[in-house]
This record gives structure tokens, C-alpha cells and sequence, in this order.
């Protein structure tokens, strides 16, 4: 039997998604979070009761690393990167702790799974981990199933539901989509459920690119989605409909000019993954390249901006 080492990481709930990403970029075979706002209601969407939790500002994040990697050295890097995320505006919080466990292989296998449940994230679209059984509730009810062992997030996280609310609002069907940052692609499965007919997906990471491929895989009809390395929106020449980025604010500023240039008129570009100290930032790159605010949506400390190119700023704010 092969052993599993267990990289356990508290830090604030803000820096949830960026942790992950560090955590699966150094070698990571899965991850789950521990989140006391899963319990808010103490009654989930299928009507489970759930206990009574004390509520944090703090989340756990749990990775799996085989035994043969450096456990040691790993949260050392860990460590390091995340106490770098100062610098881009990230705060993990004063009491951010980094632990290791060894794991036996049934262990590891039978603890991560029971973090990902499905989950209804809007009225039309919900979320099935790739080993579930799951009827529909509705006959408008729309899958998107997802295996997140090595995935960017499962899609539960804030910035990715505001993204899901967002497409749902801008796309109308037919439409040409580009997904920058595609992660474990589920932006771009939510886009061709919901009427997009031709979706580029890029992503730097080739991990990412990989992990997005297979999720596709897993999800019927989807052969309108094509996925690429790609460093954000450079060398890109199609012309799209919409442009939907959830990546961090201060790499969003270098996605809006290229997106200003590819999209067509009319055309809606939708950022999230912009935390409260960032937003006038990105509000402010926006309308210098010509962008409309359309609305604006925030779930916690988080934003999404919804900008369609047009020639005069008739912007709502809104969600």
C-alpha cells in the first residue's frame, strides 16, 4: 500500500482559491477545503440538515502529496509563496498555519471525496462531482460535471458562482466565447450548456490545460470547446462575443486592452476574482479602454464586473 502525505493550511477565507492554485502547482493530487460558510443556513439545497457551526474568517485546506515528494521541502515553498501574497494585495491572515500528516492510500482516498458534493449553484446550472450518481430535478436543469483530483477549485468557489451568474446573464446562444485562465474548465462546460456555439479556453498552466481537457471529456456534447496554453490574451486573433476572465485583479489588468481589441461590438467582457481593495482598479483600466459597467455583483469580499464595449458609458450598477 502507498503512503500519502496531508499538507493542511489555515488561512483566510480570501485567499482561498490562490492557495489552492500554490498547493496543486507544487505537486498536489487533489485538495479540500474545510469552510465553516458550507453550514451557514444549517439546511443545504437537498435538504439536509447540517450541524450547528461556529462561523471563521478562516478556512482549512487540506492537499494529498505522494510519499515519494519532499513533504518538507513542499511547505517550505508553500509557505514562503504564501506569505508573498501580501504583494499582490491577498492577506492570509496573522495566524496562517502550515501542518503535515502521513496518510495511508485508503485514507487519502476516502477523506477528500466526501468534500465534493453536488451542488446547485443556480437555478439552471449544477454541479456534479464525475463519480455521482445524479437525477435533475428539472427538465431545465443543466449538469456540468467536473473531477476535480487535480482541478483549479471545484466550482463552489465565490469568484467562479459570480462568473456562472454572469455568463448566465450575458449569453443568449450562438455566441463566440473566450475563457481566459480556464482553470479546471468549468466556465467554459457552463458556457456551451448555456447557447455558446464556439469557446476557446486558454490557460498557462499545461496542468490546467490537461485538467480542463478531461473535465470536457466528461461532459456530453462539448466538441464546440477547444483548449490551449495560452499566456492570458496574447497572440489571440479571434473575434469573440464574450470574454469571461476569474483570475487575480492585478492580472486582470493586463487581460482589458486585448480583450477591448477582440471582442466585437456589443460584445460583454465579464472579471472576476477581484477582491474589495481592487475594484475601483479594474473599474478605472475598464472605462480608460472604452468599456461600459453593466453591472456589478459581490458575494462577500469578492467582485465580478460585468463591461460591454460601447461607445458611450450607460452603465447600471446592479446584482
Amino acid at each position: 500500500m502507498n503512503n500519502w502525505n496531508e499538507l493542511s493550511v489555515k488561512v483566510s477565507r480570501e485567499t482561498e482559491e490562490t492557495v489552492s492554485n500554490i498547493l496543486i502547482d507544487a505537486g498536489a493530487q487533489g485538495v479540500a477545503i474545510e469552510d465553516t460558510q458550507d453550514y451557514l443556513d444549517n439546511e443545504d439545497k437537498f435538504g439536509e440538515i447540517l450541524p450547528d457551526i461556529t462561523q471563521l474568517e478562516t478556512v482549512i485546506i487540506k492537499a494529498y502529496y505522494p510519499e515519494n515528494l519532499s513533504i518538507i521541502e513542499i511547505a517550505s515553498s508553500v509557505k514562503a509563496q504564501i506569505t508573498g501574497l501580501t504583494v499582490f494585495g491577498l492577506d492570509p491572515g496573522s495566524d496562517f498555519s502550515v501542518d503535515v500528516q502521513s496518510l495511508a492510500e485508503n485514507d487519502w482516498s476516502d477523506s477528500w471525496k466526501q468534500y465534493f458534493l453536488p451542488a446547485r449553484i443556480s437555478h439552471n446550472l449544477t454541479i456534479v462531482p464525475s463519480w455521482t450518481d445524479y437525477t435533475p430535478t428539472s427538465s431545465d436543469e443543466k449538469i456540468i460535471r467536473l473531477d476535480p483530483g487535480m482541478a483549479f477549485g471545484t466550482g463552489t468557489h465565490p469568484t467562479t458562482k459570480l462568473s456562472l451568474f454572469a455568463l448566465e446573464q450575458t449569453l443568449r446562444g450562438g455566441e463566440t466565447l473566450l475563457d481566459v485562465g480556464t482553470g479546471s474548465g468549468v466556465l467554459s462546460i457552463a458556457a456551451s450548456l448555456l447557447g455558446a456555439c464556439e469557446i476557446h479556453a486558454y490557460d498557462l498552466d499545461d496542468v490546467a490545460v490537461k485538467v480542463a481537457e478531461e473535465n470536457i471529456q466528461l461532459n456530453a456534447d462539448m466538441t464546440n470547446i477547444s483548449v490551449a496554453a495560452g499566456d492570458l490574451l496574447k497572440n489571440v486573433d479571434i473575434k469573440a462575443d464574450v470574454i469571461v476572465a476569474n483570475i487575480l485583479a492585478d492580472i486582470l489588468m493586463n487581460v482589458v486592452d486585448d480583450a477591448y481589441k477582440l471582442l466585437n461590438d456589443g460584445g460583454f467582457l465579464i472579471m472576476s476574482g477581484i477582491i474589495d481593495s481592487k475594484s475601483q482598479m479594474i473599474l478605472d483600466k475598464a472605462h480608460e479602454a472604452g468599456f461600459a459597467l453593466l453591472t456589478r455583483m459581490q458575494q462577500g469580499e469578492w467582485h465580478c464586473l460585468i463591461f460591454q464595449k460601447a461607445d458611450e458609458d450607460t452603465s447600471v450598477v446592479g446584482g
